[in-house]
């Protein structure tokens, strides 16, 4: 793996699992491979002997080994899969995590140019693949390398000469399969993993956005992309399974090479053939047998492909090397700290210990930008909030506010002066930040299950009559009722409810989580004028005591809010005046 980038072997590293926990299946399926060679050895020497031999006693040895490496055979086996299956489905769950907590300081800030049939892919398809790592790479190469070295071994005690052609065999069936392999479907292999990206991203996108394509006639193309993307997939797929099967025919005709050459070479009587009868029979039979097991490594090989492939798309999917804009989860060392060592130690912030039940925010000077952009969004944001306090932040389109509440919710780095109840933020993780500051965005999230589901992401302890409790705050209660309870369902993203009730929704379920400062980006986006300003209304009610930042076109009932702060080509433009609302 010396050749790999550094984030692709750390990626293949994570899809191990600890040798302590793989071992088992190691082991287990060498004695399987070891039981089954057996089993085919000792019937033929026993149906040989039978022949030759008036004494039943070595015959019933014999008799007694058939059975004993019958049944092992099944018994490792079985425990190969078991052990093996364990630790790498185990091992999957980890690393499937892993990429998650790797992906949650991207969103959204850093997977805007993503495309999300890549992540759901590369989430899906291509973790799924790494599982193929410890199951169909590791696992076949050590069980066919030890069993090739110790048949060649067992060969050399039967026949020197056919041990050397079993040798010779071995090495020309493995190096001529991975070459003609890695010739035939190597690119095709390494492809897999992004055709079916392409399709899932086709599929993602017809799916998601069914009534605007047929809304604008473009139902056929979006067709015609997913029909084109499912070809190029076969296509692909069978130009890797050709590959294979090239493969395969190759270890075939070396098995049977080798067999035939230990027929010739281990004629009992010449120079370096077998003792006699018995043992020549098992001389011709033990080729097939060890190349039965051996054909697993230039399968072991593609798989190798497959695998480096997936690992390559998730490393890029989700780097490991944050973008500059993107604030990372981990707290900087002071010295690394974007904001300035002495501004920290100026303001004597120390590191306060969670759980502080309110908060007020202060932002001076605050500078940001998304990834990708030239210039700063934010290049001087003063802002102030006392806890409990509701503060309207308002502006023109472009103004930089969706950029401050991804700010405030740690999703971006800032320079400038940003602190929660006096503590730096820059001091403080990126997931208790987004526990102490939590942010409802324009579109809300709503998953394709029932209103039940969808408010215990955000506290899996709740009580039903906890959530109906949440609903009622909102204004859901009736409304819930009327839809069959919190068993009702809301569609893929919130498809079987209206904009308005899905910005209920997802305050109910941020009531729920219990944030100190709750920030509302938008909220009444994509609801109708008459119905916005009840949503607001009703949203800042149930809010209660909870520090809210309102960033909204729409002007909330009059007294709603505590102050009004304008914002303007990236900054503020009067943060400390309270001034009448007026659109």
């Amino acid at each position: 793996m010396s050749l790999l980038r550094p984030e692709v072997r750390d990626m293949l590293r994570q899809a191990m699992p600890p040798a302590r926990r793989f071992l088992p299946a190691l082991v287990a399926g060498v004695l399987s491979a070891g039981a089954a060679i057996g089993l085919l050895l000792v019937s033929g020497w026993l149906i040989v002997s039978a022949s030759i031999v008036d004494s039943l006693v070595p015959l019933s040895v014999a008799v007694v080994g058939v059975r004993f490496f019958a049944v092992s055979r099944a018994v490792f086996r079985y425990l190969e899969r078991l052990a093996g299956h364990d630790a790498a489905l185990r091992q999957l769950a980890s690393l499937r995590a892993g990429v998650v907590r790797r992906l949650t300081p991207l969103s959204p800030a850093g997977l805007a140019g993503t495309d999300r049939g890549e992540v759901l892919a590369a989430l899906v398809d291509d973790v799924e693949g790494l599982q193929n790592l410890p199951l169909r790479v590791a696992q076949p190469l050590v069980t066919g390398i030890v069993v090739a070295v110790l048949a060649v071994g067992a060969m050399a005690l039967i026949s020197p000469a056919a041990s050397l052609a079993l040798a010779i065999c071995l090495t020309l069936a493995v190096a001529g399969a991975i070459l003609v392999g890695w010739m035939l479907g190597g690119r095709a292999e390494r492809e897999v993993s992004r055709r079916r990206a392409e399709l899932t991203g086709a599929l993602v996108d017809h799916l998601t956005g069914l009534d605007v394509l047929i809304a604008y006639g473009a139902e056929d193309s979006s067709r015609e992309r997913i029909r084109v993307a499912d070809a190029r997939l076969r296509r692909t797929v069978t130009r890797a399974a050709l590959a294979q099967a090239a493969s395969a025919a190759i270890v075939s005709v070396a098995a049977g090479t080798a067999s035939m050459w230990a027929l010739a070479a281990a004629v009992p009587g010449t120079d370096g053939g077998a003792r006699d009868a018995a043992w020549f029979a098992v001389a011709v039979l033990l080729p097939m047998a060890v190349f039965e097991v051996f054909a697993v490594v230039p399968q072991a090989a593609s798989a190798w492909r497959g695998v480096r492939a997936s690992a390559a798309r998730i490393a890029a999917v989700a780097p490991a090397a944050l973008p500059a804009q993107v604030r990372p989860d981990e707290v900087l060392p002071i010295a690394q700290d974007v904001a300035a060592p002495s501004r920290v130690a100026a303001r004597g912030v120390t590191d306060a210990p969670d759980g502080l039940a309110v908060r007020g925010l202060r932002l001076r000077g605050v500078q940001a930008a998304w990834p990708g952009s030239p210039v700063p969004t934010l290049v001087g944001v003063d802002l102030d909030a006392a806890p409990g306090e509701r503060v309207l932040v308002t502006g023109p389109s472009g103004a930089g506010k969706s950029t401050l509440a991804a700010v405030l919710a740690g999703f971006l780095r800032h320079d400038g002066e940003y602190s929660v109840d006096g503590r730096d933020a820059d001091r403080i993780p990126g997931p208790e930040l987004r526990r102490t500051v939590g942010l409802c965005e324009q579109t809300p999230t709503l998953f394709d299950e029932d209103l039940r589901q969808n408010l215990l992401f955000a506290r899996d302890t709740a009580t039903d009559d906890e959530l109906l409790a949440a609903l009622g705050r909102v204004g859901l209660a009736d409304w819930a009722r009327e839809r069959g309870g919190l068993d009702a369902r809301v569609g893929d993203r919130g498809a079987l409810v209206s904009g308005g009730q899905a910005q209920r929704i997802a305050l109910a379920r941020a009531l729920l989580r219990g944030f100190p400062v709750l920030v509302l980006d938008e909220p009444t986006a994509g609801v109708d004028p008459e119905a916005s300003r009840a949503l607001l209304e009703d949203l800042l009610r149930a809010a209660g005591d909870q520090t809210m930042i309102l960033i909204s076109h729409v002007p909330p009932p009059e007294g709603a809010v505590d102050r009004v702060v304008r914002m303007g080509r990236g900054r503020t433009l009067d943060p400390t005046r309270a001034v009448p609302y007026d659109a």
